[in-house]
């Protein structure tokens, strides 16, 4: 592969993920453009469990847009600021937005690629983002292994394979053409109690039982 003159070492980049609920994506994807960022995908999900506690969250059965952003880290920041201030998230709620460090982006504007990228390290973890990625209609087993280990609830996101024709593995899991996958923001200490539950209950490590993989996020706007 070719870089010519697009490779610049030392920059850094951040992923964003903002979750709001059904109808607020487009908004997210305008503010994000007013603030530096060339698009952004949306996702649809969802809430599985009713509680007070998925409340609080704004997580209780109701549906949501995920929306993916990403960008530099400076113009990330100043994002976020307005986006707090724009989408209401220093209010119950109204949404929740966390940034994840990545090592490189390409496909965006202004977004070169570095051959030496290493991620960066998030100072000072408080939150964590678990996925895992289940068979469909297994989701809601997921969060309630979750809740019972201390979890707040979670969204569901449907996925699909990458293509009915194709017969291959990932992760020694068939490739099928419905998944769900379940993300759950918490905090950096109940982490391992989490996962543990989950692993239990979805006897995850099992072959084709499914996927389930942490993120240090570095900042979040929206948690109460």
């Amino acid at each position: 592969m070719e870089l010519k003159n697009n490779v610049i070492l030392g920059m850094d980049y951040e992923i964003m993920c903002v979750i709001v609920t059904v109808g607020k994506g487009s908004k997210v994807l305008k503010i994000g453009k007013q603030n530096g960022i060339s698009g952004g995908t949306i996702f649809y999900g969802q809430g599985t469990i009713n509680n007070n506690l998925l409340k609080l969250l704004g997580l209780d059965d109701v549906r949501k847009e995920i929306v993916i952003l990403a960008a530099d880290r400076e113009v990330v920041k100043g994002a976020l600021e307005n986006f707090t201030k724009l989408l209401h998230l220093d209010k119950r709620n109204q949404g929740i937005v966390f940034t994840v460090p990545i090592a490189n982006l390409l496909g965006n504007k202004n977004c070169v690629y570095s051959q030496n990228a290493i991620s960066r390290k998030v100072d000072q973890v408080m939150y964590q983002a678990i996925f895992t990625i289940v068979d469909s209609g297994e989701a809601e087993d997921v969060i309630a292994a979750a809740v019972a280990a201390g979890s707040q609830g979670g969204t569901v996101i449907s996925g699909r394979g990458a293509g009915s024709h194709e017969s291959s593995k990932l992760f020694s899991m068939d490739i099928e053409p419905e998944k769900e996958i379940v993300l759950i923001l918490t905090e950096s200490q109940t982490t391992d109690a989490i996962v543990a539950s989950i692993s239990h209950a979805m006897e995850i490590e099992k072959p084709g039982n499914g996927v389930l993989f942490t993120l240090d996020v570095n900042n979040t706007r929206g948690l109460f």
